[in-house]
C-alpha cells in the first residue's frame, strides 16, 4: 500500500510539472516548485439530489478548477445521487485563491449541460494545518475547528476540521448554486513530498 502511495504521489508529481512546463515554460515549472506549499487531496465522495437534465436522470460528472489547474472525477450513468468516490489533487501555492467545482451532465451528441456550481476557500483548512503540529498529542476524531454556513460561502452544513488516523481533514457538503437543486460532498487531506515549501513537521 506504502508503495502504491508512493507510485501515484510520484505520478501525480510528474503531471502536475509536465502541465506547467507546457503551459507556460520551464520558468514557471521552477517557480512552481520553489513556491508550492504541498499537494492538496480532494476526495469528491457524493452529490446528493441533483439536478435532472436527461429525461429523467442525469449523468453527472464534477470539474474541479484552481487558477489553470483543472481536473475532473468520472461520469456515472442515471444517477441523481451519484457515489463518484474519486481522489483529486491539486498543487496550492497561493492558499488564497478559491476552489471552483462544477458539476455537467454527460451527452453523447450535444454539450454538456451544467448542473449548478460552487466554491470553498482552502485557507481556513491550511490554517488548522499550521496551527496544529503536534499531532501526536491529540486523539484521532478530536475536532480542531469547525465551519459554520453563511451568505459569504457556499456551505450547505457545518464542516469540520479534526483530526483521522494522524491526519487533518476537513469534511464539506457544499450547496450547488445556479441549479434547482443539488449539494456535492467532499473531503480534504493534505499531502506532504520531499523538497516542497512545508509549514508542518513531518
Amino acid at each position: 500500500m506504502a508503495v502504491q502511495r508512493r507510485r501515484r504521489l510520484r505520478a501525480t508529481m510528474h503531471c502536475l510539472v509536465i502541465g506547467y512546463t507546457k503551459e507556460e515554460g520551464g520558468e514557471r515549472t521552477a517557480s512552481l516548485m520553489d513556491n508550492l506549499m504541498g499537494l492538496l487531496r480532494i476526495h469528491v465522495k457524493r452529490g446528493v439530489n441533483l439536478a435532472v437534465r436527461d429525461v429523467l436522470s442525469s449523468d453527472p460528472y464534477v470539474v474541479v478548477k484552481m487558477g489553470h489547474q483543472r481536473l475532473k472525477t468520472r461520469m456515472v450513468k442515471k444517477d441523481v445521487n451519484p457515489e463518484w468516490n474519486d481522489d483529486l489533487t491539486l498543487s496550492i501555492t497561493d492558499p488564497n485563491i478559491p476552489i471552483k467545482l462544477t458539476v455537467y451532465d454527460h451527452d453523447t451528441f450535444t454539450k454538456d449541460d451544467k448542473m449548478g456550481d460552487t466554491e470553498f476557500d482552502v485557507a481556513p483548512y491550511i490554517e488548522a494545518l499550521k496551527t496544529h503540529t503536534n499531532l501526536e498529542e491529540i486523539s484521532s476524531g478530536t475536532v480542531l475547528s469547525r465551519l459554520q454556513p453563511s451568505t459569504s460561502n457556499c456551505l450547505a452544513e457545518e464542516s469540520p476540521i479534526y483530526l483521522s488516523e494522524g491526519k487533518i481533514v476537513q469534511d464539506l457538503v457544499l450547496r450547488l448554486r445556479n441549479v434547482e437543486c443539488g449539494e456535492v460532498e467532499l473531503q480534504l487531506e493534505w499531502i506532504y513530498f520531499p523538497g516542497s515549501k512545508t509549514f508542518l513537521s513531518q
